[in-house]
């Protein structure tokens, strides 16, 4: 919110310095958060009359004026501004003036000099070139009244201070400059100026009709009629200057005086065309289908979640939020009609982003504006329409006051002893008091407990910690002690058999990898085919529809990144995410860390894209498949060795999928993306992905010490044929298993072989369900030289268990 200081000190004027009441207002929770003077710096212009303006000799766009500034003799002035007339009062600058900055930097500085041959010894100046607006319609006209020769700084109040507040959506009350006033006096004690609205004379019987069919949308609706105004009427100055100075541009003067009090006292209203309204008014929820086309120019369609203001035919605003334009006033508008209502704000929260637009009623009455001053603040918006818009035959209507559902106000207790442990400071009941009574709270007291009767302008008083609050503000957060905390502190120490997650993102990024970082919340769609997930956790209030539910797999985040790259012309692709998923568990319960139903496990995932190396001229280029992330993986988890066994996943490939095992335990899938999800995607090659359990990742072998070998290993090759189903896994395993007295050291799948398939007489081929595996064993022993009986007797062990166990045959 912003508004000038001048305009909040009318209200009340503590002896505070600018910056010392800007720091008061932050210390209180009203966040200064800039302080702008309403215009730069500039020197020796006033206030001048133009008695005589006559055409430049030599030029046809220029003007010599005669300007009188206060001083014994009239200035001559060439002008070249199509509004220069006799009359008018304008700034002038005089010879040696310095106006503001331009585009360079530097002061445009006045000298006497002299335009086509005409000598003119000062300039007139306009709202742009004094840096006032961007407006570029000619000479800044002064009122009338101006008086000559005055600095034009201190006959507009330029040396006055914008102040823009930050305020948090429960400090609705100061969403005017009365508000921040009256937080001001509070504060300092200074007396703020109260507020009367005398009743303007009523001279008309008039009334609308008015219905409130929806008491959950409005609880209050004040309005009356104003008959016979003058719409074209200009709004004064002082009106227009305040407008600007809180951000808000003048429009005409019926609808400068309804903001210029939304502004002023907190207030939205609105003013009708009577004669555009169609017999009364009718504040209901709205009905599917209906459409309104609003002041901004845009339609809108609502529905019955959103409330409107209706006559006999059609919808004639949004209720709280914008008016229409079909009742809206013009030039040519007679009569109006005042309105002033009390909208619930949960009726009104939210509406209007449904609309993608925002306006200052709706930004109010969404957090709450006092339903006891809808009479008095018509009455002030009357009083101002008479002043500016009055004709000798202005009659105003009785107030026409509607009051159907109120909040009723409800009791908050504060505990003294609660409130000073909240705080962290000692405090006393009689300070409570202070502070709360200074705020203009209604307060009786007890023992030990201070009860508060929220005032009607107060929706943010609903619990005691709102009253600790209000205590703590009105102490001022500077003054609060600085105590350090105190808590148990218990070492989280990491074992040595566990890495961190840190060294894990190292680890893979090492491998060649990129850490992406993605949003928790994804797209539906995402879940059900790329992690199979029929019932995904759904939010409640997403932030996009696209990010309606929590994901399951880290998945689908790495395809949506690595299709983003692919879009814009990458060649190699390599990404991983360590991050966490969300899954339905019943059986976990609630603790510090978990919530109840829902399992939150950490992954670690990757996906892999163009080609297996970066261009090289050492080594072929060729595109990365399944091997590769597998052989990354490996490396990942080493020296821990990890298992593969074909498998199948909703995202992967159903032939070219594996399930990962660690120590006997799943611990995730690696695999190419299936073609289904790569032509969906538009893929033009098959990425090859991974996610694994973190918890599995973090674990690690602790480094034991093992004496060197001091005798020479023994190496020995065997071949063996074997089935076609027999994998590397089974048969390492087996070789393990064989008996070989604790001599054996390694063994190693050095070389597979597949004979040429025989053919039938008739030249058919018939398939051999046979291969070859090649096996280098390494013996030692640590007590002795290995002896030929004991090396044939390890290797013949090693041939039984492999014949035994996967019906192997030793090739000759």
């Amino acid at each position: 919110m912003q508004f000038p200081e001048s305009w909040l000190r009318e209200f009340c004027n503590p002896p505070l310095s600018t910056e010392q009441l800007a720091e008061t207002l932050t210390m209180a929770g009203l966040e200064v958060e800039e302080l702008k003077t309403v215009a730069p710096p500039f020197t020796k212009i006033v206030v001048g009359e133009i008695k005589e303006a006559v055409q430049h000799p030599n030029a046809d766009r220029l003007r010599v004026c005669k300007v009188d500034v206060g001083q014994s003799t009239l200035l001559d002035i060439v002008c070249g501004a199509p509004n220069a007339r006799v009359g008018i009062k304008v700034p002038c600058a005089l010879v040696g003036a310095e106006l503001p900055p331009g585009d360079d930097g530097k002061p445009f500085k006045i000298s006497l000099g002299k335009l086509r041959g005409v000598e003119s010894q000062g300039m007139l100046c306009s709202a742009r070139e004094l840096k006032l607006s961007d407006e570029q319609g000619g000479l800044l006209e002064l009122a009338a009244d101006a008086p000559l020769g005055q600095d034009i700084r201190e006959h507009l109040n330029l040396d006055d201070t914008l102040f823009t507040l930050k305020l948090t959506p429960n400090l609705a009350h100061c969403l005017s400059v009365y508000g921040v006033a009256r937080e001001v006096a509070a504060l300092t004690g200074a007396p703020l100026k109260s507020s009367s609205f005398p009743a303007v004379k009523v001279g008309s019987a008039d009334k609308l009709p008015v219905r409130i069919s929806a008491p959950d949308l409005c609880g209050r609706f004040s309005g009356r009629i104003v008959r016979h105004v003058n719409p074209r009427a200009s709004t004064p100055r002082w009106i227009v200057d305040r407008l600007a100075r809180c951000g808000q541009r003048s429009v005409t003067a019926l609808v400068d005086i309804s903001n210029y009090v939304m502004f002023e006292l907190g207030r939205p209203s609105h003013i009708f065309d009577l004669d555009k309204i169609h017999g009364g008014l009718d504040v209901r929820w709205g009905k599917p289908g209906e459409q309104l086309k609003l002041l901004n120019g845009n339609t809108v369609t609502v529905d019955d979640k959103v409330g409107v203001i209706a006559d006999l035919e059609q919808v004639e605003s949004l209720a709280g939020i914008m008016g229409g334009d079909a009742t809206a006033v013009s030039d040519d508008t007679q009569h109006v009609y005042v309105e002033a209502a009390f909208w619930w704000p949960k009726a009104i929260a939210g509406r209007s982003r449904r609309f993608n637009f925002s306006t200052d009623a709706g930004h109010r009455f969404e957090r709450g504006v006092d339903p006891s001053q809808t009479v008095e603040h018509i009455e002030r918006i009357t009083q101002l329409i008479i002043d500016i818009c009055g004709t000798a035959n202005t009659a105003c209507g009785p107030i026409d006051d509607l009051q159907v559902n109120l909040p009723a106000p409800v009791a908050v207790n504060l505990r003294v002893a609660r409130a000073s442990k909240v705080i962290g400071m000692p405090l006393t009941q009689a300070q409570c008091v202070d502070a709360l009574t200074r705020l203009g709270l209604p307060v009786t007291q007890g023992d030990g407990i201070i009860s508060v009767a929220p005032p009607s302008y107060r929706f943010d008083l609903q619990i005691e910690e709102d009253l600790i609050e209000e205590v703590a503000r009105m102490v001022g957060y500077n003054n609060l002690p600085q105590t350090p905390p105190l808590a148990p502190i218990t070492a989280k120490i990491r074992t040595e058999a566990q890495r961190s997650p840190f060294a894990v993102r190292r680890a893979i990024a090492a491998l060649g990898y990129q850490e992406t970082i993605n949003f928790s919340f994804v797209e539906e769609r995402w879940e059900h085919e790329l992690a199979g997930n029929p019932s995904p956790i759904k939010l409640l209030n997403p932030i996009a529809s696209q990010m309606s539910v929590m994901r399951s797999s880290l998945l689908g985040s790495l395809l949506q990144v690595l299709k983003f790259n692919l879009d814009r012309k990458a060649q190699r692709v390599r990404v991983f995410e360590l991050g966490r998923v969300f899954l339905r568990d019943a059986s976990i319960k609630n603790t510090d860390s978990t919530v109840e139903g829902f399992h939150q496990p950490m992954r670690v995932a990757g996906m892999v894209c163009g080609s297996a190396d970066a261009l090289q001229w050492g080594r072929k280029e060729q595109g990365a498949d399944f091997f590769d992330v597998k052989g990354d993986i490996e490396a990942l988890l080493a020296p821990l060795k990890p298992t593969f066994a074909p498998a199948e996943h909703p995202a992967m490939h159903p032939g070219r999928c594996a399930r990962v095992t660690l120590g006997g335990m799943a611990i995730g899938f690696v695999g190419e993306l299936h073609p289904q999800w790569r032509q969906a995607y538009d893929l033009a090659q098959a990425p090859v992905m991974f996610e694994l359990e973190l918890d599995a990742v973090l674990q690690r072998e602790v480094p034991v010490f093992k004496v060197v070998a001091k005798h020479q290993a023994v190496e020995r090759d065997i071949a063996v044929l074997v089935h076609e189903k027999v994998t590397h896994a089974a048969l390492i395993g087996a070789v393990w298993s064989a008996p070989t007295a604790g001599l054996l050291r390694d063994a190693t799948l050095f070389d597979v072989y597949r004979p040429k398939p025989a053919k039938d007489p008739d030249g058919t081929a018939v398939p051999s369900f046979e291969k070859s595996m090649a096996v280098r064993l390494t013996l030692n022993s640590e007590d002795s030289t290995l002896t030929e009986d004991q090396i044939d007797s390890a290797v013949q062990a090693v041939v039984s268990t492999l014949a035994g166990t996967l019906g192997a045959r030793q090739r000759g």
